[in-house]
């Protein structure tokens, strides 16, 4: 399966899709109109080993409601990307059985090499 979820308003993810030439066969997955559900989530998190890797700490809700005060658990990051897509970190790529989150370079280039060998 080769898959992405993003956000189509997002510029970071418009800049990532151009810079690793996202060919055509990938499925792409708009986070904002066709919400995660809570069967993909959970195969992104047994990919990932966890949902504290998934969860966007840079979302502004998660200022908004004082999160990083709070003790947060791998439950509550769970229900929280599942309350609102601004919790997932993204993009989050799901290629031939690996996934990979976020927008570093580390990982823009990881994305490109499993992409293009």
């Amino acid at each position: 399966m080769k898959k992405v979820y993003y956000l189509s308003t997002c510029d970071t993810c418009k800049r990532i899709f151009n810079e690793v030439n996202l060919p055509e066969e990938v499925e792409k997955q708009d986070i904002k109109t066709d919400a995660i559900t809570a069967s993909q989530l959970e195969e992104m998190h047994s990919l990932s080993g966890s949902y504290e890797s998934l969860f966007s700490k840079r979302a502004q809700l998660y200022r908004q409601r004082d999160l990083k005060n709070k003790d947060l658990q791998e439950n509550d990051f769970k229900d929280l990307i599942l309350e609102h897509y601004t919790f997932l970190k993204r993009p989050v790529f799901i290629l031939g059985g690996e996934i990979f989150i976020g927008n570093s370079k580390k990982t823009v280039q990881a994305v490109k090499e499993q992409l293009h060998g």
